[in-house]
């Protein structure tokens, strides 16, 4: 289920009775777990914020009774922030590895990839790029060729997520005692692929639905967050489609991004430069020398914008400062 040393470390002497589970769905008045018995509908306390909770977490909970007692500090928490929001959505914790998934047709696009991987270096989470209907248009390879720039190192699978052999090709992340986290807009095939990815001996956890071919924008099949089991022996939490993802509280995750940029920077001759026109500024002069694509500048740079607007700025003892 994934537990390991580091949720172990957490449990007083005097927790030692209570039972370890997973939250498997989380709702505004009530929350289900997993155990090692099987499904349990959580006990919740009196004032109990459900949205402090998050799918995948662990907790401690009474044999008999059900009761939830506390939840266990997490190791990885994808968050993020919807407009009009006072706090972060939390969208799953404990995660091994976040399955950013997106189609071989209009949905692609590489900013909104650029989005879902400053949200995974952010949270601690290893991304890979999901590629699905590869097999609707004839050069599925220039997709992967146009991810590999988007991050050092990012891996990118291409699949057909209703083959039997998509399993198989993402086996190397879903081994036993892992858990891997499904996000991306809707109609791309995340509930397609949960379904192939819990195996044949399950009952279909998602429904799943068509695109429309004008847009390649699909119906939201997936209406909550959910745990469950993959055939291979870990655990897949599926996330509903999204239109839009706002950049917050991800400076150190953009950085990762956007490593060329970032490593540059010290370069410039002046610590605050912008990269836009101050003189000595090693980012332009990546630019001119064909060395730094000037579009992924203008993204990093919007990304940045972004991220310092919608991070709130906490007042303290010491001055303004940043969560």
């Amino acid at each position: 289920m994934g537990w390991s040393d580091f949720f172990a470390e957490q449990v007083e002497p005097d927790e030692a009775a209570l039972e370890r589970m997973r939250i498997a769905t989380v709702h505004r008045a009530r929350m289900s777990a997993v155990s090692v018995d099987g499904p349990v509908r959580l006990t919740l306390p009196v004032h109990t914020n459900t949205g402090d909770y998050a799918v995948g977490d662990w907790v401690l909970v009474e044999p008999e009774t059900h009761l939830l007692r506390r939840r266990l500090e997490r190791r990885t928490l994808l968050s993020r922030r919807v407009e009009g929001g006072t706090q972060p959505q939390l969208t799953a914790a404990n995660v091994d590895t976040l399955f950013i998934v997106t189609s071989c047709n209009a949905d692609f696009n590489v900013a909104r990839l650029e989005r879902y991987l400053a949200l995974a270096n952010q949270a601690g989470t290893h991304p890979v790029i999901l590629l699905t209907k590869a097999d609707t248009v004839a050069d599925a390879e220039s997709y992967a060729t146009q991810v590999a720039t988007l991050q050092r190192g990012l891996d990118c699978v291409t699949l057909d997520g209703r083959s039997g052999e998509a399993a198989s090709e993402l086996a190397p992340w879903c081994g036993a005692g892992r858990t891997v986290a499904l996000i991306g807009s809707s109609g791309v095939g995340k509930s397609t692929l949960l379904n192939t990815l819990a195996g044949p001996d399950q009952d279909a956890p998602q429904q799943t639905g068509g695109i429309r071919e004008s847009d390649a924008k699909g119906r939201h099949t997936t209406t909550s967050r959910s745990l469950h089991r993959i055939a291979g022996g870990g655990w897949v939490i599926d996330t509903p489609g999204m239109r839009t993802l706002h950049v917050s509280d991800a400076a150190e995750g953009i950085d990762q991004l956007f490593a060329e940029i970032t490593e540059l920077a010290p370069n410039c001759r002046f610590r605050d430069c912008t990269h836009e026109h101050e003189p000595g500024c090693a980012v332009q002069a990546a630019v001119k020398a064909g060395t730094l694509d000037p579009d992924r500048l203008d993204r990093w740079r919007k990304l940045q914008d972004e991220n310092r607007a919608k991070t709130p700025v906490l007042k303290g003892p010491k001055g303004n400062k940043r969560r």
